[in-house]
């Protein structure tokens, strides 16, 4: 079951599967997320043309993102220990590969990654 996407878990009924992989993906998400914040403030920054008003909101936003970026790293560690003890696997599932590979087989492009099997 471990090789199965969440849409094949969930046609399954395989509750704990798709709970473990809803879990993994909404870290990823986050942790993707917060990354592309700090970039997005990093060039407000540069772009702010010395406008304190522009330099604060700039600095404010790569402060959150950071903010953002560290508590998804902790939950990575606080959901491993608190799965562990429910009996749910999440961290197997934290894998940026498997996210792109169910991307593509949700947009019907599955003969790219039947070529990677």
């Amino acid at each position: 079951m471990a090789n199965s996407s969440i849409v094949d878990a969930a046609e399954q009924y395989d509750v704990l599967e798709v709970i473990n992989r809803g879990i993994a993906y909404a870290i990823i998400v986050a942790g993707f997320l917060s990354v592309v914040f700090i970039f997005f403030g990093g060039i407000s920054f540069i772009l702010s043309g010395g406008q304190d008003d522009k330099i604060k909101q700039a600095v404010s936003t790569i402060r959150y993102a950071i903010i953002g970026l560290i508590v998804t790293i902790l939950s990575v560690f606080i959901v491993a220990t608190v799965g562990k003890a429910m009996g749910l696997d999440i961290v197997r599932y934290i894998n940026f590969g498997e996210i792109l590979d169910l991307i593509t087989s949700l947009s019907g492009n599955s003969e790219s990654t039947d070529s990677l099997d």
